[in-house]
């Protein structure tokens, strides 16, 4: 009995506090409705705002009305009056007729790049005729290459060379640069051979087309200060200070008539004088 007794008044001072702590008042009451209501709100603020920043906000450029609507010029970067687009066989036949025609006096496109080839061995199946028709319209014109990481840069000028046929008063030619090498050092070897092959054929430097990330991590090397860029970069409204560039694609929504699917719209970076200056003599 006595060792009962003991145990007992052991433990009694943990029962009496358990019986304390349990008759708080603060405990089992539910959280006051405004603090409910002001966290939800709070966190649905905070879940949209992160959903504009990241998914909206970067583009936003892309919805404003552009090429081809009534007020497209929006969509235009102001302070540049020499426009033009690319084009491949994604666009589809082309009414040329209608494109000229169209060709808006506000901000009308002078100048047409059109895809020839790609690799070493595949050409643009639209080219051959929308390269002799940008020509009997009357645009400037000027042909691309794909750049491939897969064949040598000398077999791929070659092809180039072959299919494009540039002659006097064309624009020069244009290297599209996007595809990532598994090996940077023969890559950039590969892609020199080309344009110096490019370059003694045509008596002209080439453009190198590429988007600014790219252009920084494997275009990084001094070789390629000496060509003119063409950056593509959408959503935005300038390109910045710090951005050396001749020809900016500003935006891959461009609607424009004679063309049954989207284009690229491009600004060169001068005069239409200046523009005339570049064709190979």
């Amino acid at each position: 009995m006595a060792e009962k007794k003991k145990i007992q008044k052991r433990t009694g001072g943990r029962k009496k506090t358990s019986a304390r702590r349990s008759s708080s008042p603060n405990v089992g009451k539910p959280m006051p409705r405004w603090i409910y209501v002001t966290t939800i709100v709070m966190a649905t603020a905070i879940a949209l705002y992160l959903i504009y920043a990241l998914f909206f906000r970067p583009y936003f450029y892309r919805f404003l009305p552009c090429y081809g609507h009534k007020h497209y010029e929006i969509c235009l970067p102001s302070g540049y009056t020499v426009f033009g687009i690319d084009i491949s066989r994604y666009q589809g036949n082309i009414d040329w007729e209608a494109f000229r025609d169209g060709n808006p006096a506000e901000a009308p496109i002078s100048f047409v790049y059109i895809k020839a080839t790609e690799g070493s061995d595949f050409t643009d199946v639209n080219f051959a005729d929308n390269f002799a028709e940008a020509k009997k319209y009357g645009f400037m014109r000027g042909a691309y290459h794909y750049f491939s990481t897969k064949s040598s840069g000398i077999a791929q000028a070659e092809m180039f060379i072959k299919t494009a046929g540039l002659t006097k008063g064309d624009l020069p030619p244009m290297i599209d640069i996007e595809e990532r090498p598994k090996d940077k050092k023969r890559f950039l070897q590969e892609l020199k051979t080309f344009i110096t092959k490019i370059e003694d054929h045509y008596g002209v430097k080439p453009i190198i087309y590429t988007y600014r990330k790219y252009k920084s991590r494997y275009l990084d090397d001094p070789f390629f200060e000496r060509y003119p860029s063409w950056i593509a970069h959408y959503y935005i409204s300038s390109l910045g200070d710090d951005v050396k560039w001749l020809i900016w694609q500003c935006s891959d929504i461009g609607e424009v008539p004679g063309i049954p699917h989207n284009v690229d719209i491009n600004i060169f970076n001068g005069s239409i004088e200046q523009l005339k200056s570049l064709q190979i003599k």
